[in-house]
């Protein structure tokens, strides 16, 4: 499997042997991770990661997406065949025992305003080392929401293959009160990527060797333009729905008249009502 350290840039001109030119993106993530508080951004910043494909990957892929110029946000796929809800809330998908060459994924999930959101629900998923998926447990799933500045971050391993699939991952994303974002990640390099019919270029990570392991980095961008408006339970008898509840897998609440079914722990939120949330609420 091929490395791929792709820096934005525009049209190539000349610069230092030896200097790698520093992106707008970049700069834009050094401004994130040295703020102590969600930044309300201006100008025109590529949010997300841009990259040169490895030969048989298309040649030179444009910056996908940019939040300000119309595009459209991180393109969706299908959830395909092994999805289960119930996933436990963690970072790390690494278990005592787990083979495979360890991975680090890392981003930032922004809105089409170019702000970076907050409590952003991400839900991975993937195949083992031997390219199976775990549905009798949980193993490699897991749950995890985006920090006040909009960033993840997942310690797993790189997925192995199994027929008719290139190496992937797959995530859901929905920020409060927004749809959910189904989709996959994939790995530059692989030979597979060209005759694998689901796969999208627009979906590759940046992946860099780093001692015996990989570390990655994607940034999402969803159809959202920040923290949505504060919501109240609606009026009348019969809502049992709370903001800043913790609810458990299981546990049942009424909402606007209608019952809902708890798919995932979380500590709810304004914006995050059961009819809001999809990933978290299921209407009985």
């Amino acid at each position: 499997m091929a490395d791929e350290s792709t820096p934005h840039s525009g049209s190539p001109g000349p610069r230092e042997p030896g200097r790698t030119p520093i992106s707008r993106k970049g700069l834009l993530k050094g401004a994130l991770l040295a703020a102590p508080v969600p930044l309300l951004l201006g100008g025109a910043p590529a949010l997300a990661r841009s990259l040169r494909s490895p030969a048989g990957e298309g040649g030179r892929l444009a910056p996908t997406p940019y939040c300000d110029d119309g595009d459209d946000p991180t393109p969706p796929q299908m959830e395909g065949p092994y999805f289960k809800p119930h996933s436990p809330r963690r970072t790390s998908l690494v278990e005592p025992g787990t083979r495979g060459t360890p991975l680090t994924v890392t981003g930032h999930v922004f809105g089409l305003s170019c702000r970076p959101l907050a409590g952003v629900l991400l839900d991975f998923w993937q195949a083992d080392d031997d390219g199976a998926y775990d549905n009798a447990g949980h193993r490699f799933r897991g749950h995890q929401y985006t920090d006040g500045r909009g960033a993840f971050e997942l310690t797993t391993i790189v997925p192995g293959l199994y027929p008719g699939r290139t190496r992937h991952i797959h995530v859901k994303a929905q920020a409060p009160g927004r749809p959910v974002l189904t989709t996959q990640l994939y790995f530059p390099g692989e030979p597979r990527n060209s005759t694998d019919a689901i796969f999208d270029p627009a979906l590759l990570m940046t992946v860099r060797t780093v001692g015996p392991g990989k570390e990655a980095t994607f940034d999402f961008v969803l159809d959202a333009e920040g923290a949505p408006p504060p919501t109240t339970p609606p009026p009348g008898p019969g809502g049992t729905w709370r903001a800043g509840t913790d609810y458990r897998p299981g546990d049942r609440v009424e909402h606007g008249g209608a019952s809902y079914g708890c798919l995932q722990g979380h500590r709810s939120q304004a914006g995050w009502e059961p009819p809001n949330a999809p990933a978290l609420w299921r209407r009985l």
